[in-house]
């Protein structure tokens, strides 16, 4: 059985997710990433997209998250999510809101390099919509 560590999720609001797991996944902003047990230490800033915790005993913690911080330590990983939903909660108006105000960040960005993040952004969400449809 694969070594356990110390998993948090917390956003604005409270405190979403405290669990032993052996396993997590999470959308970094350079990419998905991966934790285990002893993993080296590392700060990640996030993107928006899926973070995925697995305990020991198999249960998979599903939560979408719209950008933070991951800190990884020798002890385990925290994650400081600018907004985190569970996934069972997710619906196809909720994805909408999320794209509607993407593209109000767009349209109201002030030079290129602000535009740029901002459409990024956009193209992650509506990324998110279509595999939410196809799940």
């Amino acid at each position: 059985m694969a070594e356990s560590f110390q998993f948090e999720l917390v956003s604005p609001e409270r405190l979403l997710l405290e669990a032993q797991v052996v396993s997590a996944v999470l959308p970094g902003a350079e990419g998905e990433f991966g934790v285990g047990a002893g993993h080296s230490p590392f700060l990640s800033t996030m993107r928006p997209g899926v973070v995925k915790a697995t305990s020991d005993n198999g249960e998979v913690h599903e939560y979408f998250v719209r950008g933070g911080f991951a800190d990884v330590s020798a002890t385990g990983v925290t994650v400081l999510a600018e907004q985190a939903i569970p996934m069972g909660d997710l619906n196809a108006d909720f994805i909408d809101q999320q794209i509607k105000d993407a593209e109000e960040d767009v349209a109201d960005a002030k030079d290129d390099e602000t535009r740029q993040k901002a459409s990024l952004i956009l193209s992650q969400l509506e990324e998110m919509k279509q595999a939410i449809a196809s799940a």
